[in-house]
């Protein structure tokens, strides 16, 4: 039993955000509680303080312990007057984005430290329903809630076992054959240990044109577009090189791209392959290109190893320490890389395949979490504007189940 002197205290990297209901509480004596927020069982805790309140910071004092707990000074606690009021669709309203948008506009203070008056958040309008009808459309929220926590630890769970795959294939390989040991640790015995600088045909920064948001012929990869083993064409930039200007910088299928300056130190090296999309793509100063010797190298099978945790510590031992507190690579950094290889490139080839295949069931369960977030947030608009009525919500699951099948 817990003892009465230990209080379950949520500071704010306890409190989620995106819908989830219950903080990670810490358990701390009386005595080192210093300051915080008085909150009781069944409380919504909102985050008054900018970003926290514009991120969707916000729990519900479920699974306490005790019944009281205490949080941050930087949340409001928040409960109805009395039973015929469910605190759950409070909570969902107060993810609508109009409504966070409402309160953020009316936040007090200094620019970076703003805060919400309570008054504000006890002023806002508030649509009314029945009891009934409350808990149908808590209940319904709280279904799409829960099949996006499911959707998320689905990619949390297959991240994993790619992370462990990685582990196991690049050091073991795919027949379990005897290994040997290398200055990277053990490989398969019939694996060779080279230098990155031995296969690759050439090594070439990138262009600091300006780049900008106006749509031209060339658009221009950055850090942001760079993830592990693929280019995402989100937050896509342009520039307007044109001729033989453009046609240095200009992308070819299989180039690799590595990310040569960041303040993180697993991003240092993330390493993606150029696909042919986003076409007559060019690539910013920040990245270096990399063309291997397609006779040695799968460029898919260099990334993967090199976005794997073996990979990652080994560019962050070549890693450079700047004064503003990055990290950075140059080219001879990348070409005294280690870079484990099978005899052939079918084995290359077939670890590329194993790993695709997991990166695809990730995408996947990402896809369906990000359809469950937009049916939610239409939902909840829909609902709170009248757009549709209760009655309605019926459909509801057997919609969502149609959705869990494809």
């Amino acid at each position: 039993m817990t003892s009465p002197s230990s209080i379950p205290f949520a500071p704010m990297n306890a409190i989620p955000q995106g819908g989830e209901y219950t903080p990670k509480y810490t358990m701390r004596t009386l005595g080192e509680i210093r300051s915080g927020t008085y909150f009781e069982r069944g409380d919504i805790l909102v985050a008054k303080i900018t970003p926290s309140f514009e991120n969707g910071k916000q729990a519900i004092a479920t699974e306490l312990p005790t019944p009281f707990g205490f949080g941050t000074t930087e949340i409001i606690p928040l409960r109805p007057f009395n039973g015929e009021h469910d605190r759950r669709l409070l909570f969902f309203y107060l993810l609508h984005p109009d409504v966070r948008h409402h309160v953020a506009e009316r936040m007090e203070g200094a620019t970076g430290r703003q805060r919400i008056p309570v008054d504000v958040i006890l002023d806002l309008p508030i649509p009314e329903f029945n009891p009934e009808a409350q808990t149908t459309i808590a209940d319904s929220l709280e279904m799409i809630q829960r099949l996006k926590a499911i959707e998320s630890q689905a990619v949390k769970a297959t991240t994993n076992l790619k992370r462990a795959a990685m582990g196991t294939l690049f050091t073991r390989g795919l027949r379990g054959e005897e290994q040997k040991e290398t200055e990277i640790g053990p490989v398969p015995e019939s694996w060779e240990v080279v230098n990155f600088a031995s296969v690759r045909e050439r090594l070439q920064y990138g262009t600091s044109v300006r780049c900008t948001y106006d749509v031209s012929d060339h658009p221009v990869l950055r850090i942001p577009n760079i993830e592990p083993q693929r280019i995402t064409s989100d937050d896509l930039k342009y520039c307007t090189l044109t001729g033989v200007d453009a046609a240095k910088y200009c992308l070819e299928d299989g180039d690799l791209l590595f990310i040569r300056t960041n303040g993180v130190l697993d991003r240092l090296g993330s390493c993606a392959v150029y696909g042919g999309y986003p076409a007559n793509s060019l690539f910013a100063s920040y990245l270096i290109r990399a063309k291997v010797k397609p006779d040695f190298v799968v460029p898919h099978f260099a990334a993967s190893f090199f976005g794997s945790e073996l990979g990652t510590s080994i560019v962050a031992g070549r890693a450079i320490s700047a004064s503003d507190g990055k990290f950075n690579l140059n080219t001879a950094a990348i070409d005294s890389l280690l870079l484990p290889l099978p005899p052939t490139l079918s084995e290359q080839g077939e670890i590329v395949s194993v790993l695709d295949a997991i990166d695809r069931k990730i995408e996947l369960h990402r896809r369906k979490r990000a359809v469950l977030e937009e049916l939610f947030k239409a939902l909840l608009h829909k609902l709170m504007t009248g757009e549709i009525r209760v009655g309605e919500l019926d459909s509801l699951p057997v919609e969502l189940d149609r959705e869990k099948q494809k």
